[in-house]
C-alpha cells in the first residue's frame, strides 16, 4: 500500500472565528488500494489506515464530498476495490499545534490589559496550521504576552477574535482575556463592528458604489477557491459594500466595507462582478486581465506585479465597542508600501497615455 501525506492551506482572508461553523481541512491523504485487497466499506478502511483517524471524521468527510475514489466523491458505505486511488480530506489536523513564543516584530498601535491592535504586514501566517508551525503572528503575540501569567497562547478562549490572510496586510483585534475574547465575538457575530479595506481591482467598475450580496461558499470545481452560489442552502450569507475612490484606466482602486466576515470574501466578491484583485493568483488577478497586447505594456504590468507581488489588498479601519470600558474605539493604518508604490506608478502611467 503506498500513502502520501500533504498539506494545503486556504487563506482565511477575514473570518470571524465566532460565527465560523464551517469545516475546516487540514490533512490530505493518498492511498493506493493493494492487489489482494477485500470488499470493505471505505470508512472501515480509511479508519484501520490513517492513524488517529475515527470513523465519524471519515463519514464527515464523505459526506461533504472529500472522499474519492479516482476522483470522483463515494459515500461511506462505498465498496473499496484492488488498485483504485482514494483521497480524503480530513477535518482534524496532522498532529495537535502546540503554540511557541517566538521573537517576531510586532506593529501594534494599540494596547491595554484586555486586548491589543495589531497592523499585520503582507506575507505574515496569523496562525499555525497546514505547514506553518512556526513564524505566525500567533505565535510572535505568545512572545509578547510570555510575562504575562494571565494569558495562555494555547488557551482558545484568548487570542485572535478575526483573522485576515497571508498576503492581505492590515489590522487585527487580540482579546487578552476571556472576556474579552467573548464580546468582541458578540461584536463581529452582530455586525456592529466596522471594518474597511482598500483593494486595487482589475478593469473600470461603472458604478461608483455597489452593495454585493451572494453565499459563499468552496468551490466545487476547485476547493483551494470559494465561490459565490445563488441558492440560499449553500454556503454562508456575506455582504461587501464598495465605493470606488480612483480609476485608473485598466484597474480601480476601491473602498470595502463588510458586513460579514467570510473566508476570501472581498477576493470572490469582487470576482463575481467581473473585478479580480491584482495580483491576487488565486482567483486569476495574477494575469493581465484588461489592457493592450503591447509587450511595453506587458512589460509595465509584470513591473506591477513585482512591486506589490501578492493580492492588492489592506485591512485599513477597524472600529468596535471597547469589551471592558465601552468606550467607542477606531483605528486605521496606512497603505503599506508596496501598495503605494503599486499606486503610484499606475497613476504615472495613465498620466503619460493621456498626454
Amino acid at each position: 500500500m503506498i500513502q502520501e501525506n500533504s498539506f494545503e492551506e486556504i487563506d482565511k482572508e477575514e473570518e470571524d472565528f465566532e460565527t465560523s461553523s464551517e469545516v475546516q481541512l487540514y490533512e490530505r491523504h493518498r492511498i493506493i488500494v493493494d492487489k489482494g485487497q477485500s470488499l470493505v466499506r471505505i470508512d472501515k478502511f480509511l479508519c484501520d489506515r490513517i492513524e488517529n483517524a475515527s470513523r465519524n471524521q471519515v463519514q464527515k468527510a464523505a459526506e461533504a464530498g472529500f472522499v474519492k475514489v479516482n476522483g470522483n466523491p463515494v459515500k461511506s458505505n462505498y465498496k473499496v476495490k484492488p488498485l483504485e486511488e482514494i483521497t480524503i480530506y480530513m477535518d482534524t489536523p496532522p498532529h495537535e499545534i502546540e503554540i511557541i513564543p517566538e521573537d517576531i516584530p510586532l506593529n501594534i498601535v494599540y494596547e491595554d490589559d484586555y486586548l491589543m491592535v495589531v497592523n499585520k504586514p503582507a506575507g505574515l501566517v496569523v496562525h499555525p496550521g497546514h505547514g506553518n508551525y512556526r513564524g505566525t503572528l500567533v505565535n510572535a503575540i505568545a512572545w509578547h504576552m510570555k510575562n504575562n501569567s494571565c494569558y495562555d497562547a494555547n488557551d482558545p478562549r484568548v487570542g485572535l477574535v478575526h483573522r485576515i490572510d497571508k498576503d492581505t496586510s492590515g489590522l487585527l483585534v487580540i482579546a487578552k482575556t476571556p472576556e474579552a475574547k467573548s464580546k468582541l465575538g458578540i461584536q463581529f457575530f452582530n455586525k456592529t463592528t466596522k471594518r474597511e479595506y482598500r483593494a486595487l481591482v482589475w478593469g473600470n467598475i461603472e458604478e461608483e458604489e455597489g452593495r454585493i450580496e451572494g453565499n459563499i461558499a468552496r468551490n466545487p470545481k476547485d476547493r483551494l477557491q470559494m465561490a459565490v452560489f445563488a441558492d440560499p442552502e449553500i454556503g454562508k450569507h456575506a455582504v461587501t459594500h464598495y465605493k470606488v475612490l480612483e480609476r485608473l484606466g485598466y484597474v480601480t482602486l476601491v473602498a470595502c466595507r463588510l458586513e460579514t466576515g467570510r473566508t476570501h470574501q472581498i477576493r470572490v466578491h469582487m470576482k463575481h462582478i467581473g473585478h479580480v484583485l491584482f495580483n491576487d493568483a488565486r482567483y486569476g488577478g495574477s494575469d493581465i486581465l484588461r489592457g493592450t497586447h503591447f509587450a511595453k505594456y506587458k512589460q509595465f504590468v509584470e513591473n506591477c506585479f513585482n512591486i506589490c507581488p501578492r493580492q492588492a489588498l489592506h485591512a485599513l479601519s477597524l472600529g468596535f465597542i471597547h469589551p471592558v470600558t465601552n468606550e467607542e474605539m477606531f483605528f486605521t493604518s496606512e497603505l503599506p508600501d508596496d501598495m503605494t508604490e503599486l499606486l503610484a506608478k499606475w497613476r504615472n502611467y495613465i498620466s503619460n497615455r493621456n498626454l
